[in-house]
């Protein structure tokens, strides 16, 4: 099984090198489209950049491969230099192809995964540079996205760090100040920088995330997670992301692990599982598949299979069985892990397919790589597989 999954994530890197690596412009390219035509003059993303930057930083790390350190150091230095905002810190959202910012707009979920990437990279190659980018990072988003009144971090702002109207991560998300994906990829960020830095403010910022998670996004009736909510915390949505939900099960648990506060995993143990059995009992299929989302005010399910959604329940499945023994959540695991290579994946073109329909029809009208489709869930849940296997 380990084997399988060292293939898989082998054979996942290699294309992204293969490519994705713009040899003309630096960096990597913006966007490879669902039918696997390369658009060269597409905007690059900080969201690709810095996941590509995590994702190879990371399997270098794990693995000792010369070609997986040659595309972190690629992607850090791409970063580094046209991506990084010196003016005024952190990370613009978009460039054009030549390298020319394109979108300044600070939005708090990216400046989260360049902590995240720059802090893996740190822990790949000790470079001081990257790790005090991360920190300068983390110091802007306390000291601008942090809501000293009512807690939580505000989603964007503009490039000087001022006000905004429209917020919203993408044309998807809902037009609200505070968001569980955003807090969610904090709290990992937060995570993998404690990992580099343990100083009191990190420390500190992680577990307040933590406290956020049991006090205000985590429902305590359901076990799932509440998407968006104004500045004052009032609930703006009722869907219902399972995959979040499962990803955050084990994203919260580790924070746990790497704050080691008795305390703390003492109280998220059982909420981690709980999440993970709702996830199993309302989302998973026969065929070992997640659903995406439900939506209750239309009594609708949203039965497509998104790639990321079952890298997550992967792990999630698998992290729940660690935490309690029980072996259902590992044969879950495995289900999904036998949908993917059956379905997910691309066995002509390469990589995995955006999503699968419930009918089991590959969907060619989302990216196979771009602003939003990266090689960070699937590589990380191959990574955290390999480790725990």
């Amino acid at each position: 099984m380990k084997t399988t999954f060292e293939q898989e994530l082998n054979d996942i890197l290699g294309w992204w090198v293969r490519e994705m690596t713009d040899l003309r412009s630096g960096g990597f390219y913006g966007r490879i489209d669902g039918e696997g035509t390369l658009h060269p003059e597409a905007e690059k993303g900080i969201i690709l950049n810095t996941r590509i930057l995590w994702t190879f930083s990371a399997a270098a790390r794990s693995t000792g491969n010369p070609d997986w350190q040659q595309a972190a150091d690629r992607a850090f230095h791409y970063i580094a230099s046209y991506f990084y905002d010196p003016e005024y810190q952190g990370v613009y959202w978009s460039l054009d192809h030549l390298g020319a910012p394109a979108q300044t707009k600070k939005q708090s979920y990216a400046q989260a995964f360049a902590i995240y990437a720059l802090s893996e990279y740190y822990l790949l190659t000790r470079s001081p540079e990257s790790l005090h980018l991360a920190q300068q990072i983390f110091s802007r988003l306390e000291t601008h996205a942090l809501d000293k009144v009512r807690n939580g971090y505000l989603e964007a702002f503009t490039r000087e760090w001022g006000a905004m109207a429209d917020i919203r991560l993408s044309d998807k998300d809902a037009n609200e100040a505070k968001t569980q994906n955003t807090h969610l990829h904090i709290l990992e960020a937060y995570t993998n920088l404690c990992r580099c830095d343990n100083s009191a403010p990190v420390k500190d910022a992680l577990r307040n995330l933590i406290f956020l998670f049991t006090d205000k996004f985590i429902d305590p009736e359901s076990a799932h997670i509440h998407l968006f909510f104004d500045e004052e915390w009032s609930l703006r949505s009722d869907i219902v992301s399972y995959g979040h939900d499962i990803e955050a099960s084990w994203l919260l648990w580790e924070a746990a692990e790497v704050l080691d506060e008795a305390a703390v995993k003492t109280l998220l143990k059982p909420i981690c599982l709980r999440i993970a059995e709702v996830t199993l009992k309302e989302a998973t299929e026969a065929d070992g598949a997640v659903i995406n989302e439900y939506y209750p005010s239309q009594q609708r399910y949203d039965r497509d299979r998104i790639w990321w959604v079952q890298a997550e329940a992967m792990v999630g499945f698998w992290n729940a069985w660690q935490l309690s023994g029980e072996t259902r959540y590992r044969e879950a695991a495995l289900r999904t892990w036998n949908y993917i290579l059956d379905n997910q994946r691309d066995t002509v073109g390469g990589e995995w397919f955006w999503n699968v329909s419930a009918e089991g029809i590959p969907s060619r009208s989302e990216d196979k790589a771009g602003f939003w489709k990266c090689p960070y869930h699937n590589g990380r849940a191959l990574m955290e597989m390999i480790r725990r296997a």
